[in-house]
């Protein structure tokens, strides 16, 4: 233990597969009522972040952190942040590097393991005083989450737990999962995403180069990795990124509660993200894998808040004191 065991809900109809349930809610899914006080974060590097906050005078503080080239205005972050603004928290919606709806001024963007930004934020946010601060992050923004607590050196005193949602837990094996022909449609996604942020930054500023890209030579994330995450990030190579970033090599480090939900149809994730084994020994690692939920979905039929959402309320406010 422990192991939780997943509560019972009903997904809609015509989310009957975990490819619909990923996508649906991506298309259709709509947060209303959220409206973010917008802080421009100035970085000692000359660099940016865009901090979206919910503020209401709470002592509790959720950091929301979104996936890959996604942003706190998705509507699984607005979800998060509006019930957590409803339940006594204030949020803090950090949108990493070049994913506020402006490009950054460098030429590096973010990734799975940037725990240095994430020692930035925890630095900005000391003034505000607060008693407790958890953590909420999907897919990449979990990862990213589950790195942070697993890092002995960071001062988490006031950190009281983290959610990690559709985590990736080895970055390799799932970048091969997205690598198969059926999986191509994220995969492009990703890809186009990623590379027009590199062709815009180059019309901008010294330091990266889109030849490969204009010349088609970026055909895959993968490729991508290859040629752009791991050289502005300082990586070897791609292999060398997945495995300095993958959680896996930390969670075992983690001293504060964590919930990893994952669902089981998750079409970006293989068996290494579901460490059963490790859960069964861990006193901090709650797993929990739902039958259905596709990837960043959990819709519940009828409900307006998600199965995650939920889920991450539940749990962080059983290691709250307040």
């Amino acid at each position: 233990m422990p192991i939780v065991k997943p509560q019972k809900y009903k997904l809609p109809f015509w989310q009957f597969n975990g490819h619909l349930q990923t996508i649906l809610p991506s298309i259709q899914r709509k947060i209303e009522g959220v409206s973010y006080d917008r802080e421009r974060i100035e970085l000692e590097d000359g660099d940016f972040f865009d901090f979206d906050w919910l503020r209401n005078g709470n002592q509790r503080l959720v950091i929301v952190l979104h996936g890959l080239e996604g942003g706190v205005d998705r509507h699984y972050c607005k979800g998060i942040a509006k019930l957590f603004s409803e339940n006594q928290w204030d949020v803090l919606g950090w949108n990493c590097r070049s994913c506020s709806g402006e490009i950054n001024r460098l030429p590096r963007f973010y990734h799975h393991g940037d725990i240095k930004d994430v020692e930035v934020v925890l630095s900005r946010i000391e003034k505000y005083n607060y008693k407790e601060i958890a953590f909420v992050g999907f897919s990449m923004g979990g990862a990213i989450s589950l790195n942070t607590l697993g890092t002995p050196s960071l001062k988490l005193d006031n950190v009281i737990g983290a959610v990690a949602v559709s985590t990736p837990i080895d970055l390799k094996t799932c970048s091969d999962e997205l690598e198969k022909r059926s999986k191509r449609f994220y995969n492009q996604k990703f890809n186009k995403k990623l590379s027009a942020k590199v062709m815009a930054k180059t019309k901008v500023m010294d330091g990266i180069d889109d030849h490969l890209i204009q010349d088609g030579k970026i055909k895959s994330l993968r490729d991508f990795d290859r040629y752009y995450t791991a050289p502005l990030h300082g990586f070897k190579s791609a292999d060398d990124f997945y495995y300095q970033a993958s959680p896996q090599r930390k969670i075992n480090n983690i001293q504060k509660p964590v919930l990893l939900l994952n669902a089981l149809n998750d079409p970006f994730l293989t068996k290494e993200s579901y460490p059963f084994d490790l859960a069964k020994e861990s006193k901090y690692l709650y797993l929990e894998a739902p039958k259905k939920g596709g990837h960043v979905g959990f819709c519940r039929d009828k409900e307006y808040y998600t199965y995650s959402e939920q889920r991450s309320l539940e749990f962080l406010n059983n290691c709250s004191a307040f």
